[in-house]
């Protein structure tokens, strides 16, 4: 393809999408191509681990829009294909086909893959791992014999697997490393409360332990653990973390950190490649640092950052993260990054009921919070973060002032 005019998009999740409907929003007449080492049309990830694994919402409903969306777009797929290589002198990239295609602008929305659990076995029939359509359909095939899983990884993915399998009727047991679930993102309040929801809802936590070999004679049988425990399981699916996609970005010579840097018009080293989405490194002005995050709504937002980059009319990228969880009648919502807090406020009754909010202060500021079945506090902390303020911390805690009445 010698289209100078055409910009290529590598990746085809909702990074992409948004990229190339804010592309055409935003004027560009070129060609857009997208290539994906994937072989479906673009889907919703967070379902995948919820609502998508307990049979709730099907292939059709996952998908991130209907086919005459991207007609009307006009947009080139390329499923199923692998990139080899960029070629930054010669404009283009290379499939593992050999086929070339020329770009004018390159978009990399390359995410993360999964991380392998570095234990004997994982190669077993009914160990499967969880990021792509195409995973959990092999886990529902073995979830049709299965009776024990064991889910390796306290993190939000292997919770909500977990109560996914639990509501299905399936025993679960959750292994974590750590002394606590979700150590390295909540408080132990919070922590706490989802040792005790998925404990009242039947799953068993072992916390302090860690998968050391998975056995079976073809498919799997039990699950080693590193203080000597065996636990029968006939399914087991791991979640201990992810790994950004830059290998492409490195070996084309882009400045790569914890993945791909960007500025904050989502552009990388290279004026005529922007990256969006769980690949990239940026700075935020509320962190006040470089980070990379893991979420739908940040890969949206700096895919139009990308978009407007590619079509000179660059826009800031400088927004509040935030992210949510699902997981049997609860709904997390995450306003903010709770990383360097020196106190924690709680609002609601947290050792005993289902809805609560935690915020989380620095310097007596409000700079995150966890608010569980709380859609009016969550709404309201993302206001009050962005405010600025040193916040009363009686009043946070008081359920009888409102929140609102806290905004300046």
């Amino acid at each position: 393809m010698a289209n100078v005019e055409n910009c290529v998009i590598i990746g085809a999740s909702h990074a992409a999408v948004q990229l190339m409907i804010s592309l055409r929003q935003l004027g560009w007449r070129g060609s857009i191509t997208v290539i994906s080492d994937d072989p479906n049309m673009p889907y919703h990830k967070p379902p995948l681990s919820k609502a998508y694994l307990s049979g709730e919402t099907t292939d059709e409903q996952l998908a991130l829009r209907a086919a005459p969306v991207y007609e009307k777009l006009d947009v080139t797929f390329k499923l199923g294909e692998t990139v080899a290589k960029i070629d930054r002198d010669g404009k283009s990239v290379v499939l593992a086909s050999g086929e070339q295609i020329s770009y004018a602008k390159l978009a990399l929305c390359t995410g993360a893959r999964v991380r392998p659990l570095p234990a004997p076995g994982t190669n077993l029939a009914g160990v499967h791992y969880l990021r792509t359509m195409d995973d959990v359909k092999g886990i529902k095939k073995s979830m049709e014999t299965s009776k024990n899983a064991v889910i390796i990884g306290g993190g939000y993915i292997g919770l909500e697997t977990a109560a996914s399998l639990k509501k299905l009727g399936i025993n679960v047991t959750v292994l974590e490393a750590e002394a606590r679930l979700l150590q390295r993102v909540a408080t132990e309040q919070v922590s706490s409360f989802f040792r005790r929801l998925h404990e009242e809802e039947g799953v068993e936590i072992l916390r302090n332990t860690q998968a050391s070999k998975l056995v079976g004679s073809e498919k799997l049988e039990k699950v080693f653990c590193s203080d000597g425990r065996e636990i029968k399981a006939d399914l087991a699916i791991i979640g201990i973390g992810v790994i950004p996609n830059t290998e492409l970005a490195e070996n084309a010579g882009l400045e790569t950190d914890n993945g791909i840097l960007v500025d904050e018009f989502a552009k990388t080293s290279d004026p005529d490649i922007v990256a969006a989405g769980d690949c990239t490194n940026h700075p935020s002005k509320i962190a006040g640092k470089n980070i990379r995050l893991e979420s739908v709504p940040n890969a949206t937002e700096q895919a139009k950052a990308a978009a407007a980059s590619i079509c000179g009319t660059p826009k800031e990228y400088n927004e509040l993260p935030w992210f949510w969880s699902d997981q049997f009648d609860v709904k997390l919502q995450i306003a903010g990054l709770n990383e360097g807090y020196t106190d924690t406020v709680v609002r609601g009754d947290i050792e005993n009921g289902r809805s609560f909010s935690v915020f989380y202060l620095k310097n007596d500021k409000l700079i995150a919070a966890d608010c569980v079945n709380n859609l009016k506090d969550f709404m309201f902390t993302k206001k009050l973060i962005l405010q600025d303020q040193v916040i009363d911390k009686a009043a946070l805690s008081d359920e009888t002032v409102e929140l609102k009445s806290l905004l300046t």
